[in-house]
């Protein structure tokens, strides 16, 4: 399986009737397979973004594709929310009442057989490390594997791109750090284009780019984003970057 292209132009999106600008003109490229973080400061448009790509809402303005698919006029929004999109926040969502066998099956509810399911599940926790507390209900289990198993939902259609909504921020660092461990091997594993939102520069620092957000603009020209990918060993050069400035690309040249 491969990556999702994504595709994001001139997409502006405001709320109560425009007084709100969440996002304003905001155009990026997410290669298949690729693994972006996406930071900036609580408010700036960081989730909005997200919830647009997975089709949650739909911009007042731009076109976001998906490899090709403009999903702001796609017939069955459900439908590619089910078949092409995992999410993760940062708040498990998890349902109480149901295990976390139970919890992994429910994307899978009319899509696949029960048995078919409860082995895709059985096989999705058994690879996040929670073979043994299959049949423990969320209240019951740690932070961390409360997200593990969100993780394991996230996986059950086998999606193309995952959208991670600060999926380490309700977890202390070590927790956080294993789940980060997690979704870059499942990444690689699953060959998934992964968009993870973050405010933790050590956690994004993980991420091959950085893209950075503010005011609902993003903090360079996304012609320079797609410049800097095509040269040959730029994304060396930005690990080094990294590892002397703390910094990713997309920052202003006024700010290094």
């Amino acid at each position: 399986m491969s990556g999702a292209a994504v595709v994001v132009e001139h997409v502006r999106k405001s709320f109560e009737g425009g007084r709100i600008r969440a996002l304003e003109d905001v155009s990026l490229t997410l290669e298949p397979g690729e693994l972006v973080a996406l930071t900036g400061p609580s408010g700036c448009g960081k989730s909005t973004l997200l919830n647009l790509i997975g089709a949650l809402d739909r911009p007042d303005a731009g076109e976001i594709r998906v490899d090709g698919k403009d999903v702001g006029r796609l017939e069955d929004p459900s439908g590619y929310r089910a078949g092409t999109v995992g999410f993760v926040f940062q708040f498990h969502n998890l349902m109480t009442t149901l295990t976390a066998l139970e919890n992994v099956q429910v994307p899978m509810l009319g899509r696949r057989s029960r048995g078919a399911r409860e082995e895709r599940a059985r096989s999705l926790l058994a690879e996040v490390g929670l073979r043994e507390r299959m049949e423990s209900y969320p209240p019951t289990l740690s932070g961390g594997e409360r997200q593990r198993v969100a993780l394991a939902r996230a996986l059950a259609n086998g999606p193309r791109l995952l959208l991670a909504d600060e999926p380490t921020g309700a977890l202390d660092s070590d927790t956080g750090a294993q789940i980060l461990d997690l979704i870059r091997r499942i990444r690689e594993e699953h060959g998934m284009t992964v968009l993870l939102v973050t405010n933790d520069d050590d956690v994004a620092a993980q991420a091959e780019r950085i893209l950075r957000i503010r005011d609902g603009v993003l903090a360079a020209p996304p012609a320079q984003q797609t410049v800097l990918n095509g040269i040959p060993g730029a994304r060396e050069s930005i690990a080094r970057g990294r590892e002397q400035f703390g910094r990713g690309e997309g920052i202003p040249l006024d700010e290094l």
